[in-house]
């Protein structure tokens, strides 16, 4: 694997429009901050902060990032919910969004409270590493 932040930070310059790059930047911070990892960047443009390997009962394996976000064009999509926890109480705070099977999206950064998402992150982090064991990147 190459070094985690080596293509990531190569990703971020080239995130467009300008707007949406700032809020990568913020968010790349933000995650760095409260994870203490650096990112890697995974398929789908992705930027991941830490790992985990699962193995479900089918017997399917596989690794996958324990969170992190994806600056697409129309939404931020941020990969916070690993699907096991309930995390309304924190939501409810966060400002306007929508929710996915095991993400949030995020029309404008400005508009949520960072500090809630920095809750959230952390709130997901420590629900996933119940369930699995959660490595650095």
């Amino acid at each position: 694997m190459s070094e985690p932040t080596e293509n990531a930070d190569a990703y971020l310059e080239q995130v467009t429009p300008e707007a949406r790059r700032d809020e990568a930047r913020r968010l790349d911070a933000l995650f760095r901050r409260v994870t203490g990892w650096k990112p890697r960047l995974w398929r789908g443009d992705m930027l991941g902060y830490g790992s985990y390997d699962y193995t479900y009962p089918s017997g399917r394996t596989g690794t996958w990032l324990a969170t992190g976000f994806a600056p697409r064009k129309a939404k931020l999509t941020i990969y916070i919910l690993p699907g096991y926890t309930d995390f309304a109480p924190i939501l409810d705070r966060l400002g306007p969004h929508s929710k996915g099977r095991s993400c949030v999206y995020v029309t404008r950064l400005d508009r949520v409270d960072e500090e809630v998402l920095a809750e959230l992150i952390r709130a997901g982090l420590d629900d996933l590493a119940t369930h699995w064991p959660v490595a650095p990147t």
